[in-house]
């Protein structure tokens, strides 16, 4: 039987490890990283049960996601690469009391060589692209990671070609990264850290603001950066689920003035991103009841319409229309959704419902000058548009009618 020995990797026994051939360099694979390996797995008696080497092909998995046992998760985090190591593994931290019947009995304890060929970076990318590389250089202290809206405390510094373009500890609302320069992508990635983890993040340019850089902070366009970020802290943000009525719409009434306040500031997106969120606090009749529901409608109505606004400045006329038929589905005689969905209609060049519109908001309210102007505008618009048709079919008359003559000619 082979001797146990070894670096006690689990305090308990449970994983021992013993270096046979040193690895280079200090970096080893963090949680995430997909790691490839060369492995021979024995019984204590020398009975080898499995062989990556045998298959002539190496092992691929992903560190500290559950894929393999315990063991290889704990051990396999220790080594550098090119490192040969021994591990030997206790039933616990192994195959336990069940085994893995035939090969490996139960209460079996393992001794895997491994050996390590190479690592590649978690990909936290958006659309899994290659385009952002997380590594953990600390490990959180919990389970737990903050949502989309959570406030946030974090340590930053970012750098590209070696050179610091932003470092210090900043405070913001996740979701709203933009605030202190932070590009989306990042920001996003915030929701997979842990409390106190500290990363190194490697984004490429196409998850830098669509590769434009940033001027400001001087980074240039079409240039990769490095995000070195530590979670100090955040606060958890409650599930809709888990709020009675009262929360539900204090929630979305702060929501909505947060939404208001970017928008005085003209930044129309964390405008329309506040009165989203605000929506799903609102948007059914639950636990609502007397005043609490009439107040309920009306804050919800007022997002519908303020988020509409905020996509007409951004030239998105197709979802401020959308925000409008909500809104109206909730007012049927509201002014000013009505005003909106004529405005986003004429962006859409669909003069004949923008004409609908208009006339219903001077139906409502006969002295809305704005109304009265927007349909005379509109009018011209279709009067232009039947001018344009009636040139058309003209034109093509006058074709049929050559083509007919030089037919008959012949």
């Amino acid at each position: 039987m082979a001797e146990v020995k070894g670096i006690d990797l689990t305090g308990d026994g449970g994983v021992l490890k013993e270096i046979k051939t040193p690895g280079v360099g200090d970096s080893t694979p963090s949680a995430g990283c997909k790691v490839k390996v060369h492995y021979t797995g024995t019984l204590l008696d020398g009975t080898v049960f499995d062989s990556s080497k045998t298959r002539g092909e190496p092992f691929e998995f992903d560190l500290g996601k559950g894929q393999v046992i315990k063991a290889w998760d704990r051990g396999i985090a220790t080594m550098k690469k090119d490192e040969v190591a021994v591990f030997t593994c206790k039933p616990e931290y192994a195959y336990g009391k069940q085994g893995s019947p035939p090969t490996i009995p139960a209460d079996a304890t393992l001794v895997f060589e491994v050996e390590m060929i190479s690592w590649e970076a978690e990909d936290i990318s958006p659309n899994h692209d290659g385009g952002m590389k997380r590594e953990i250089l600390e490990e959180g202290g919990s389970f737990s990671t903050p949502k989309d809206g959570a406030p946030v405390e974090i340590t930053l510094k970012a750098e590209c070609d070696g050179k610091v373009f932003q470092e210090g500890n900043f405070s913001f609302i996740l979701g709203e990264g933009s605030e202190i320069d932070l590009p989306d992508s990042v920001d996003k990635a915030l929701e997979k850290f842990k409390h106190k983890e500290k990363s190194r993040i490697t984004v490429q340019p196409q998850h830098l603001w669509g590769g434009k850089g940033r001027e400001k902070l001087g980074l240039p366009p079409n240039t990769p950066a490095v995000y070195t970020i530590t979670l100090n802290n955040f606060e958890k943000v409650k599930d809709t689920w888990q709020l009675n009525s009262d929360e539900k719409l204090e929630q979305g009434k702060l929501l909505k003035e947060r939404g208001t306040d970017y928008f005085k500031k003209e930044k129309f997106e964390l405008s329309v991103r506040n009165y989203k969120k605000a929506i799903p606090y609102l948007d059914f009749d639950g636990g609502f009841e007397g005043d609490q529901e009439s107040e309920r409608k009306k804050t919800l109505t007022a997002c519908h319409l303020n988020a509409a606004m905020c996509y007409l400045k951004l030239k998105q006329a197709k979802l401020a229309k959308d925000e409008c038929d909500k809104a109206i589905e909730l007012d049927s005689n509201n002014e000013k959704a009505f005003f909106r969905r004529g405005n986003a209609s004429l962006e859409l060049n669909e003069p004949e419902l923008a004409e609908k519109d208009f006339l219903k908001v001077l139906q409502i309210d006969a002295n809305n000058k704005a109304a009265a102007q927007k349909l005379a505008q509109t009018k011209q618009k279709l009067k232009e548009q039947k001018q344009k048709e009636k040139q058309v079919y003209a034109n093509m008359f006058d074709k049929f009618a050559k083509h007919d003559k030089e037919v008959s000619s012949q």
